[in-house]
């Protein structure tokens, strides 16, 4: 069998493509039976199969088209792209047991099972900038850092990866109470580079990958135990000290020769800068920068003075602004100073309210474990400690953090179990 994207020979028997990761299977509109490429007719029921795209639209699956915002990023950005090589992150998800679980149902009832599972996986990827590139029956494919290149690619796959994991929870618990069914997703990471091949006018995102990427990220995903997120090294190494892993050690890959070093994504640690990080493993000695330190320090005498101030920074990236002021903060000047933190991420664009969440959170102590009515008594008391005439603003301060998405796995993570914070549920 010959894959129908690069032309690689496979056994009549594979379902994935050794060489650019494409699922080599169609799907029966009819019945759902999974059919080798090529195939005019159902070997299940004989109805005509034809094309992935001709199967009737009702039973196709969701469109996998980005939201407007990222759609017009692409947009404007794929005359850019064709030949281009990018270092990616590349994501499969998808129902382990799909076929099982719908063989005995009606397709129209197959469709509701299983598109709102397929739009709780686009949506994750989409709420990180990724894009989903292919659109299986009961999975998807997804790349990070193309074509909208980011720096954190592997860190967006990997909270994309867990707010699926954190959404399908809520639905398979939805589905085991009303109809009695399991529904259990797997996801597989890796990263490395692509070569980007062609971009149409409705979105399509065509990518070939270079050596095994692609690849060992669906066999990632085929390793994964229901319900669980595995990693790769290399993917691992690009998001090392912001998530959580188990390590799984060497495990056999099916087409390569060498075991590969594999890690279970159990949730996201509470660093999410990579400087938070590297504190954590230590850092180089700080030297340099008096001017700038001297200017801190006269803002923060005349702030005790009761002058209040603001001081900005400006810099190209990697001159050392979150340095300088990870020293300012820690030096011995602001010992006995009430000291709160609060920053943006760049995949925090769709979240609202993100940082002054966050400083909330650190004004209040609030932890992610604190039931409802820990985290409304806290709010309350510290708010009315500034003046009993904000008791009116109370209410509005606990409407900010339901704004947050209840999935978001960097804010509502408990940091030792991994469960969403009682508060939200």
């Amino acid at each position: 069998m010959q894959c129908p994207q690069c032309q690689q020979e496979h056994p009549p028997q594979a379902k994935f493509c050794l060489e650019c990761g494409i699922r080599l299977v169609l799907t029966c509109a009819q019945c759902g039976t999974e059919l080798p490429w090529g195939a005019k007719f159902c070997l299940a029921c004989g109805q005509p199969v034809g094309s992935r795209d001709s199967m009737p639209s009702r039973f196709a699956a969701p469109a996998s088209s980005p939201p407007p915002h990222l759609a017009e990023k692409i947009l404007t950005a794929r005359s850019d792209l064709a030949g281009e090589r990018k270092q990616v992150t590349v994501l499969f998800a998808d129902l382990k047991g799909s076929m099982e679980l719908i063989e005995s149902l009606d397709p129209e009832e197959a469709r509701k099972l299983l598109d709102p599972a397929l739009h709780a996986m686009m949506d994750a990827v989409h709420r990180y900038e990724g894009t989903v590139n292919q659109v299986m029956g009961d999975g998807i494919m997804a790349l990070f850092g193309a074509p909208l290149a980011h720096e954190d690619h592997a860190v967006r796959a990997c909270y994309a990866a867990l707010a699926m994991q954190t959404t399908m929870q809520h639905y398979a618990e939805e589905v085991r109470r009303t109809q009695g069914l399991t529904v259990q997703m797997r996801v597989g990471l890796n990263s490395g580079e692509v070569v980007v091949r062609a971009i149409g006018n409705d979105l399509h995102m065509d990518y070939s990958a270079v050596g095994q990427t692609t690849h060992l990220a669906a066999r990632m995903e085929q390793l994964a135990a229901p319900g669980s997120i595995l990693l790769t090294a290399a993917t691992l190494r690009l998001v090392e000290g912001l998530v959580r892993v188990q390590t799984l050690g060497p495990v056999p890959v099916k087409g390569l020769a060498d075991p590969v070093e594999v890690f279970e994504l159990v949730g996201a640690s509470t660093l999410r800068r990579r400087l938070q990080a590297a504190v954590a493993r230590g850092l180089s000695p700080f030297v340099g920068r008096q001017p700038e330190v001297e200017a801190l320090h006269q803002a923060l005498a005349r702030a005790g003075a009761g002058q209040g101030q603001v001081v900005a920074l400006l810099g190209e990236p990697g001159v050392g602004k979150s340095r300088l002021v990870y020293e300012f903060l820690h030096s011995h000047h602001t010992q006995g100073w009430l000291i709160l933190e609060s920053s943006s991420v760049s995949y925090g664009k769709a979240m609202a309210y993100l940082p002054v969440c966050d400083l909330l959170k650190a004004y209040c102590h609030i932890e992610d474990r604190d039931a409802l009515r820990t985290v409304q008594a806290k709010v309350t008391g510290q708010i009315l400690t500034l003046d009993e005439a904000l008791q009116d603003t109370v209410p509005a301060v606990l409407a900010l953090f339901e704004a947050l998405p209840s999935d978001s796995p960097f804010l509502h993570l408990d940091p030792c179990s991994g469960d969403a914070a009682p508060w939200r549920r």
